[in-house]
Formats: structure tokens, sequence, C-alpha cells
């Protein structure tokens, strides 16, 4: 047996209103919002009294989703704040968009800033990393031709 399909990332926020913003901003829809807690909760993710509020956003296509989350109980545990691209662990979410400089001056009214600089890789795509809502990095690639 294998995959059936990714479902979704899983992303967690302090300020979950300003992440929904920006990945909002980005051209994400809002599928909806729910608070999660009680046993399963608290055996599916392996930690004590969870409550936890989510929003699940979807990609235009319908194929590619995110889960937002805020902890309240327990409360989340910071990491490195704004850690280098080369940090090990899950640092990045990448999304195809039709103009790279629109999306990233929109998402600059969101608090984005570039990590490197918008570069182009041969005849084929312009790419660039932003820093999201608390550090997070999102990329972008626009193909080309």
């Amino acid at each position: 047996m294998t995959i059936q399909r990714m479902d979704n990332v899983g992303i967690v926020f302090d300020d979950l209103d300003a992440a929904v913003a920006f990945f909002l901003e980005l051209g994400m829809e809002l599928e909806g919002r729910a608070t999660v807690d009680g046993p399963v909760a608290d055996r599916t993710v392996g930690l004590d009294g969870v409550r936890c509020d989510i929003a699940m956003l979807r990609t235009p296509d319908g194929h590619g989703r995110l889960e937002l989350a805020k902890y309240r109980t327990p409360a989340a545990i910071a990491g490195p704040h704004n850690p280098p691209h080369n940090t090990v662990g899950m640092h990045r979410v990448m999304f195809a968009v039709d103009d790279i400089e629109d999306v990233v001056a929109r998402l600059r009214t969101h608090g984005a800033e570039l990590v490197g600089e918008l570069a182009q890789y041969e005849d084929s795509y312009r790419l660039c990393y932003v820093r999201g809502p608390e550090g997070v990095i999102v990329g972008l690639a626009e193909q080309l031709g």
C-alpha cells in the first residue's frame, strides 16, 4: 500500500490571526477554523490538556493545504528566532506564483522580508524566500516562458 496524497502541512504560530491574514494575502483560501481539544487530541500529539485553535487553508487548485495552529494549552514552545535556511528540520513551504514581484510587494504589507534576494535560475524560474509571520520561511517560484 502506498500513500494516497499529502493532506496538509502544519505550522504552529503564536498570532494565528496574523498568520491567516498573511496566507490569505498570498492567495490561499480559508476552509474553516475550529478548536481542537480532548483525549483524542492529547493522544494524537502526545501532550496532555491540549486546547488548540486551528485554521485550515487550501491552495486555489484545491491540492495543497496548510493547517495553522495556535496552542492555548499547553503553551507553544518558541524555537530559535529567524533560523538560517540550513537549519535542520522543516523550515519552508514553497508556492508557485504568477507574478513574484507583486506577491512579494503584497506580503511585505504583512511584515514579510526577503531572506536573500529575488534570483533567476537559467531561463526557467524566478525564485525567492521571504520570512513571514514569526519567522516562517515561504518560498516563491514564478515559472518563466
